[in-house]
């Protein structure tokens, strides 16, 4: 009798990537219309030591890179896809770097294609953009591979672990969280150490002004964007211990590790927590191994995709630290879902006042879960791969139209060895009645109109 053969599984085949033209879709949070709370509202950040830069987070370019989207076609024709933040640059190391180590590849073999595209941009990387544009594409693979497997993510990664998943929300207002649902609600600090006494006075009266107007034990949690310094969060800390703050988050410098050891020495009856500019299990051994920390809180879309936070989330448990992912939207709720040290998740209000509930991507998909009453129910997450339709309205701009030199056509690279079909000179886009898609499985039906304007003739 011949012995069983495992099925072929298909390979990958192309990447193609994609800017989103316009503010308030895609995977940059920050990339929003004049007026969000999320970018115009007091907020204390690193850059609030300057005057100048206090009034809005755009004025010191916290959008400046934008969202942008990774499509990945297998060899059968199914296309994962993913989304993110890094904008034209994110593109071009896409197909400039990372494409060699994927095309051709088994996408399931997730952790040497993390490996590979890792190690290959140690000698830049490690940190920061480059990891955050490894993380969409990992993400991409995980949609790929459940949509090969007509599987939800979260049952490849572990299955469910609970039959809902429960919110916090993180806005302006704590008495629109309440009453929308969420268990408790997070708020940003609007005032940097650079204000002295009188602002430290003015953030202990903000926060007491929110506590009062909630009651005394719906929990609030103050998000502090990196921008305090060790005395100061000690001393802000002390000031409000009669507030009953439920975490104090972010307080530090992603940098200052040590910090969080004479913080927590001085409060050890007060939580902290950190993560979300931490990138790679790396990053996160020295914030798990100190003890420091009551809850890690690593951003999906940023540390390194799934593959990494399974990592990650796998070592906090080893020392029963609780993981709460910052934001990420779906990509968040199947790893949630999926893990036992992970008790809620973090929604993110994506509404101008934050005072409703709307979809963290924006109008990116048609179809995106988002918590009613403060919770989801686990079954709405019950479709193949992350479970995310593509708008086919979406604005998105494929990323030949912006680098030079396109994808087709990599840097150093002679017309003669390009490896794929050089796509029609722009010029030949001015007459819609030519305009085709560059690639026949695309997700994107036709080019956006703002793709015409932006093209010039080479």
């Amino acid at each position: 009798m011949a012995a069983p053969t495992v099925r072929g599984f298909p390979s990958i085949k192309a990447i193609r990537t994609f800017v989103v033209d316009g503010v308030g879709s895609g995977g940059d949070y920050h990339n929003v219309k004049g007026g969000h709370w999320l970018i115009d509202t007091p907020i204390s950040t690193p850059m609030s030591r300057w005057e100048k830069y206090r009034s809005s987070r755009t004025s010191w370019g916290i959008n400046v890179l934008g969202s942008f989207c990774v499509e990945i076609e297998g060899s059968d024709g199914t296309v994962g896809f993913a989304t993110g933040f890094g904008g034209p640059p994110a593109c071009w190391l896409v197909h400039q770097h990372f494409e060699r180590f994927l095309i051709g590849a088994d996408p399931r073999d997730t952790n040497h294609l993390f490996e590979q595209m890792y190690r290959g941009a140690m000698f830049y990387g490690r940190k920061g953009l480059p990891i955050a544009v490894i993380s969409v594409i990992d993400l991409a693979i995980w949609d790929l591979l459940g949509k090969i497997r007509n599987e939800p993510v979260y049952k490849m990664i572990g299955g469910a672990t609970r039959d809902r998943l429960d919110f916090y929300c993180t806005g302006p207002e704590p008495v629109a969280a309440k009453a929308m649902g969420f268990w408790g609600a997070k708020v940003p600090l609007p005032y940097c150490p650079e204000e002295g006494h009188k602002g430290l006075k003015k953030n202990v009266e903000f926060l007491r002004k929110h506590r009062e107007s909630v009651g005394p034990d719906f929990p609030i949690m103050v998000d502090c964007y990196m921008s305090l310094n060790v005395p100061y969060t000690i001393e802000i800390a002390t000031a409000c211990l009669d507030l009953n703050i439920n975490w104090w988050e972010e307080c530090l410098s992603p940098d200052d590790t040590d910090g969080f050891a004479q913080i927590k020495r001085a409060h050890p009856q007060l939580k902290f927590t950190t993560g979300e500019h931490e990138y790679s299990r790396y990053g996160f051994r020295k914030l798990i191994e100190g003890r420091n920390l009551d809850i890690i809180q690593p951003d999906v879309m940023w540390l390194g995709g799934m593959t990494e936070l399974l990592k990650v989330a796998a070592m906090a448990a080893a020392y029963d630290i609780p993981v709460v992912p910052h934001a990420s939207g779906p990509y968040s709720y199947h790893f949630v879902v999926s893990q036992t040290n992970c008790p809620f998740q973090e929604y993110l209000a994506n509404s101008p006042d934050g005072k409703s509930v709307l979809p963290v991507f924006g109008d990116l998909f048609l179809d995106e879960p988002i918590p009613v009453n403060g919770y989801l129910d686990v079954t709405q997450l019950d479709k193949p791969g992350f479970g995310l339709t593509l708008n086919p309205a979406a604005r998105l701009i494929p990323a030949q139209y912006l680098l030079t030199p396109n994808p087709e056509r990599p840097l150093g690279q002679p017309a003669a060895e390009a490896a794929k079909p050089v796509v029609e000179e722009p010029k030949k886009v001015e007459e819609p009645t030519k305009v085709e898609e560059p690639h026949e499985n695309g997700i994107v039906n036709g080019l956006v109109q703002g793709v015409k304007d932006m093209t010039t003739s080479v």
